[in-house]
């Protein structure tokens, strides 16, 4: 991170009101970034992320409140004023007649010509560079409306960045990307923030990467902002469960990742698991419906993070110490009310030597004990 990076606030909105025909649908919205920080919008479809994004870059008319870019209320900026400063990547899909890649991106340096729109050799190199940016000079030929989905969100970013703007602001701009573009869309867009110290807003669906990526979250959800500040803040406070009215499934703060919802019943599976080994086998029997328990976990492995998500019962021990006679009692009892007993493969030492007992027991009484995923097939 750039050790000069400035703390004086860039962009704000206060009080600010969002909505349609007059009719505020989100009040008192506040936001508070410095220069170089990343802001992202989650909440669930609807809840008013475009809303505000499309108000803060005038293309609404804002209810109520201010929004200011460097200390400066923006109402009365013209409209290539606020081209220098802001560049806006909506979801709206551009259709731009007989126009090559290249020629859409060159839109960017448009703000800055003159009466005649002409571009100057500074300005072609700068559309060459915001190509090269998202590696896509390949492509800068073709007529844009033939590039894919993917190509087509690559070149609208590149036309921002063409601008050299000092904000940016992005609804959904992961939509239509594949995962490696995606990955490398917000790296782009993390560099640019630290870089070049140019703020982000945008908007996002993938928690996850919302998480890793930004500076700071606003949780949009009713009438109100449900919540905003630090990842680590917002994801403890809020739950993504709470935010999105999940009424099943869950989400995983820890891993990022959204479990289904769990088989209910009584468990026919009994997973000796630990050290990752058991999820692959979680989520198999998941996927068929097959409700079963799990054990002996320590409460730091990952194998925990999925099974109290998924098991029917998960017999879950105290970090760095021994288990006692009393959880394995109680997971010997588990495991004999079931039909099959996997040994997901955990390595096993001497702090988790209950697990061998477990197999053994199982093997004494004649059980079905299965090794392999593909074994689960009749189960």
């Amino acid at each position: 991170m750039n050790a000069e990076r400035s703390k004086k606030l860039y962009f704000e909105a206060h009080e600010l009101a969002v909505g349609y025909n007059g009719s505020a649908l989100i009040h008192d919205i506040e936001i508070s970034l410095e220069k170089g920080s990343i802001l992202t919008l989650i909440g669930p479809n609807g809840s008013g992320k475009s809303t505000i994004l499309k108000t803060i870059t005038k293309q609404l008319d804002r209810i109520k409140g201010s929004v200011l870019i460097d200390g400066q209320e923006i109402l009365n900026w013209q409209p290539k004023q606020m081209a220098r400063k802001a560049a806006v990547v909506l979801t709206e899909r551009i259709k731009p007649e007989l126009m090559t890649a290249w020629d859409v991106v060159a839109l960017g340096r448009y703000p800055y010509t003159n009466m005649l729109g002409m571009l100057t050799p500074e300005d072609k190199e700068i559309v060459r560079e915001s190509l090269e940016k998202v590696n896509a000079l390949d492509i800068a030929a073709q007529e844009f409306l033939t590039l894919s989905d993917g190509q087509k969100q690559r070149i609208v970013l590149a036309r921002a960045i063409c601008q050299r703007p000092e904000i940016i602001i992005l609804d959904e701009p992961t939509a239509f990307l594949d995962i490696w573009h995606k990955t490398e869309l917000l790296d782009i867009l993390r560099e640019m923030a630290h870089e070049q110290e140019i703020t982000v807003i945008m908007s996002l669906h993938e928690i996850d990467l919302a998480a890793k990526v930004s500076d700071y979250l606003m949780c949009v959800k009713g009438d109100r902002i449900a919540a905003f500040g630090s990842p680590e803040e917002v994801l403890k406070t809020l739950p993504i469960e709470e935010l999105y009215g999940m009424d099943s499934g869950s989400y995983n703060v820890l891993f990022g990742s959204v479990e289904l919802k769990k088989t209910e019943g009584m468990a026919r599976v009994f997973v000796v698991a630990g050290n990752g080994c058991g999820i692959p086998f979680y989520r198999a029997l998941q996927r068929k419906k097959i409700p079963f328990s799990t054990g002996i976990l320590f409460e730091n492995d990952t194998d925990t993070q999925v099974a109290t998500k998924l098991a029917v019962e998960a017999f879950i021990t105290p970090a760095f110490e021994l288990p006692g006679d009393e959880i394995y009692r109680a997971a010997v009892k588990a495991l004999e009310k079931c039909d099959v007993v996997v040994d997901a493969g955990t390595p096993k030492g001497s702090l988790n030597e209950m697990n061998s007992r477990l197999i053994a027991h199982a093997r004494d009484r004649a059980m079905r004990v299965l090794n392999e995923i593909c074994e689960l097939e009749g189960v």
